[in-house]
């Protein structure tokens, strides 16, 4: 489904935040408070949006390290086998298969350093993995959790 020029808008807003009100989003792009609350539950029921949550700092959570580890995994280990071989850590926040020499990105949380790298230690263990290379971040510089500005 693509999203028409208003669609777009509204999700945005609730994007930035979304515990604005329908009246607030309204004022925003032009319409009354039920008739935004139309469009999300449209959105809602066609899946464009999938549901609302909350983005915590994981320093607050006692994640204080973060790390991105690629996966080279062995011949035929399928999306399916390194995402449910991935979903069984806590610490994984993310994970995707790329482009390039590895076959997957794995955004790691862990408590301190030595917490990263027994995680890093369970998923090279894991049998579909042939070997890892990661990296730490220093300092996050950016974070979006839309795709795109709003028009």
């Amino acid at each position: 489904m693509r999203l028409n020029d208003l669609d777009e808008r509204i999700v945005h807003a609730l994007a930035e935040d979304a515990r604005r009100s329908y009246a607030d989003i309204g004022e925003l792009v032009g319409l009354s408070a039920p008739a935004v609350k139309r469009r999300v539950d449209r959105l809602r029921a066609d899946g464009a949006i999938t549901g609302f949550t909350v983005r915590v700092d994981p320093a607050a959570l006692g994640w204080e390290t973060e790390g991105f580890v690629e996966l080279y995994c062995r011949h035929n280990t399928s999306p399916d086998d390194i995402r449910r071989g991935l979903s069984r850590y806590p610490e994984v926040a993310s994970a995707s298969t790329v482009t390039g020499d590895a076959d997957a990105v794995v955004q790691v949380f862990a408590a301190d350093m030595r917490h990263f790298e027994r995680v890093l230690e369970r998923i090279a263990g894991e049998p579909f993995v042939e070997r890892t290379k990661s990296v730490l971040v220093l300092s996050p510089l950016l974070r979006r959790y839309t795709s795109g500005a709003p028009t």
